[in-house]
Protein backbone atom coordinates (compact mmCIF):
# COMPACT_ATOMS: atom_id res chain seq x y z
CA UNK A 1 0.00 0.00 0.00
CA UNK A 2 1.56 3.46 -0.57
CA UNK A 3 0.92 6.29 0.96
CA UNK A 4 -0.67 9.43 -0.67
CA UNK A 5 1.64 12.04 -1.47
CA UNK A 6 0.94 15.46 0.72
CA UNK A 7 -0.49 18.22 -1.14
CA UNK A 8 1.37 21.45 -1.77
CA UNK A 9 -0.04 24.44 -0.15
CA UNK A 10 -0.33 27.65 -1.57
CA UNK A 11 -0.95 30.39 0.77
CA UNK A 12 -1.71 33.55 -1.39
CA UNK A 13 -3.10 37.37 -0.81
CA UNK A 14 -6.93 36.92 -1.21
CA UNK A 15 -7.35 40.33 -2.39
CA UNK A 16 -4.44 40.87 -5.19
CA UNK A 17 -5.76 40.01 -8.86
CA UNK A 18 -2.54 38.80 -9.28
CA UNK A 19 -2.18 36.63 -7.35
CA UNK A 20 -6.11 35.20 -7.66
CA UNK A 21 -4.77 35.02 -11.41
CA UNK A 22 -1.53 32.94 -10.77
CA UNK A 23 -4.02 30.41 -8.68
CA UNK A 24 -6.77 30.12 -11.67
CA UNK A 25 -3.33 29.48 -13.81
CA UNK A 26 -2.43 26.86 -11.17
CA UNK A 27 -5.31 25.19 -11.34
CA UNK A 28 -6.31 24.87 -14.99
CA UNK A 29 -2.13 23.04 -15.11
CA UNK A 30 -2.99 20.94 -12.16
CA UNK A 31 -5.66 18.21 -13.15
CA UNK A 32 -4.13 15.90 -10.33
CA UNK A 33 -5.06 18.05 -7.55
CA UNK A 34 -1.81 18.25 -6.23
CA UNK A 35 -1.83 22.23 -5.24
CA UNK A 36 -4.55 23.17 -2.44
CA UNK A 37 -4.87 26.90 -1.80
CA UNK A 38 -6.34 29.54 0.95
CA UNK A 39 -5.86 32.89 1.25
CA UNK A 40 -2.94 34.60 3.77
CA UNK A 41 -5.88 36.59 5.49
CA UNK A 42 -8.04 33.19 6.17
CA UNK A 43 -7.61 31.41 9.60
CA UNK A 44 -7.48 28.10 7.10
CA UNK A 45 -3.92 29.97 6.15
CA UNK A 46 -2.87 30.59 9.94
CA UNK A 47 -3.83 26.88 11.04
CA UNK A 48 -1.69 25.60 7.76
CA UNK A 49 1.55 27.63 9.12
CA UNK A 50 1.18 27.03 12.68
CA UNK A 51 1.48 23.04 11.35
CA UNK A 52 4.83 23.63 10.48
CA UNK A 53 5.90 26.28 12.84
CA UNK A 54 5.81 29.13 11.03
CA UNK A 55 4.23 32.69 11.09
CA UNK A 56 2.78 34.54 8.56
CA UNK A 57 3.55 38.49 7.82
CA UNK A 58 1.64 40.67 10.08
CA UNK A 59 0.75 43.43 7.69
CA UNK A 60 -2.51 44.02 6.50
CA UNK A 61 -1.58 43.64 2.75
CA UNK A 62 1.06 40.22 3.00
CA UNK A 63 3.67 40.82 0.27
CA UNK A 64 4.92 37.03 -0.29
CA UNK A 65 3.13 33.86 -1.23
CA UNK A 66 3.65 31.18 1.27
CA UNK A 67 3.96 27.67 0.05
CA UNK A 68 4.09 24.52 2.68
CA UNK A 69 5.33 21.51 1.67
CA UNK A 70 7.18 18.46 3.03
CA UNK A 71 6.83 20.26 6.50
CA UNK A 72 8.35 23.26 5.57
CA UNK A 73 6.96 26.87 4.77
CA UNK A 74 8.92 28.46 1.90
CA UNK A 75 8.17 32.19 0.90
CA UNK A 76 8.84 34.85 -1.36
CA UNK A 77 11.25 33.09 -4.61
CA UNK A 78 11.33 29.67 -3.04
CA UNK A 79 8.19 29.59 -2.50
CA UNK A 80 7.79 30.48 -6.38
CA UNK A 81 10.37 28.06 -7.37
CA UNK A 82 8.87 25.56 -5.28
CA UNK A 83 5.36 25.94 -7.28
CA UNK A 84 7.38 25.80 -10.59
CA UNK A 85 9.09 22.41 -9.76
CA UNK A 86 5.51 20.73 -8.66
CA UNK A 87 3.83 22.16 -12.04
CA UNK A 88 4.28 20.08 -15.38
CA UNK A 89 7.01 20.54 -18.36
CA UNK A 90 7.97 22.94 -19.46
CA UNK A 91 7.52 25.24 -15.43
CA UNK A 92 10.24 22.89 -13.50
CA UNK A 93 12.72 24.49 -16.04
CA UNK A 94 12.86 28.23 -14.15
CA UNK A 95 14.22 26.00 -11.48
CA UNK A 96 17.48 27.29 -13.58
CA UNK A 97 16.70 30.76 -11.18
CA UNK A 98 18.22 28.73 -8.13
CA UNK A 99 21.90 29.54 -9.01
CA UNK A 100 20.87 33.07 -8.27
CA UNK A 101 21.44 34.24 -5.28
CA UNK A 102 18.33 34.54 -2.78
CA UNK A 103 18.58 37.94 -2.15
CA UNK A 104 18.76 38.81 -5.70
CA UNK A 105 16.03 36.50 -6.82
CA UNK A 106 13.77 38.14 -3.58
CA UNK A 107 14.39 41.12 -4.79
CA UNK A 108 13.13 40.82 -8.22
CA UNK A 109 10.07 39.20 -6.29
CA UNK A 110 9.78 41.72 -3.83
CA UNK A 111 9.65 44.19 -6.65
CA UNK A 112 6.89 43.04 -8.37
CA UNK A 113 5.07 42.38 -5.17
CA UNK A 114 5.48 46.00 -3.84
CA UNK A 115 3.84 46.82 -7.58
CA UNK A 116 0.92 44.55 -7.89
CA UNK A 117 -1.92 46.54 -6.65
CA UNK A 118 -0.67 49.35 -9.18
CA UNK A 119 -0.05 47.05 -11.95
CA UNK A 120 -2.82 44.18 -11.52
CA UNK A 121 -5.42 46.35 -9.11
CA UNK A 122 -7.50 44.72 -5.64
CA UNK A 123 -10.64 42.82 -4.76
CA UNK A 124 -12.65 44.49 -2.67
CA UNK A 125 -13.13 41.04 -1.21
CA UNK A 126 -11.01 37.86 -1.12
CA UNK A 127 -11.87 35.05 -3.95
CA UNK A 128 -14.22 32.52 -3.40
CA UNK A 129 -13.61 29.89 -5.36
CA UNK A 130 -16.67 28.08 -7.41
CA UNK A 131 -18.64 25.06 -6.05
CA UNK A 132 -16.60 22.86 -8.48
CA UNK A 133 -13.60 23.78 -7.45
CA UNK A 134 -14.13 24.05 -3.41
CA UNK A 135 -12.59 21.15 -2.76
CA UNK A 136 -8.81 22.73 -3.73
CA UNK A 137 -9.62 25.41 -1.18
CA UNK A 138 -8.31 24.89 2.50
CA UNK A 139 -11.11 25.96 5.22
Amino acid sequence: MTIPEQPTIILFDGVCNLCSGVVKFLIVRDPQARFRFAALQSPAAHAACAKVGHELPVAATPGTIVVIEQGRALERSDAALAIARNMPFPWPMLGVFCVMPRGFRDAMYGFVASNRYRWFGRAEACMVPTPELRSRFLG
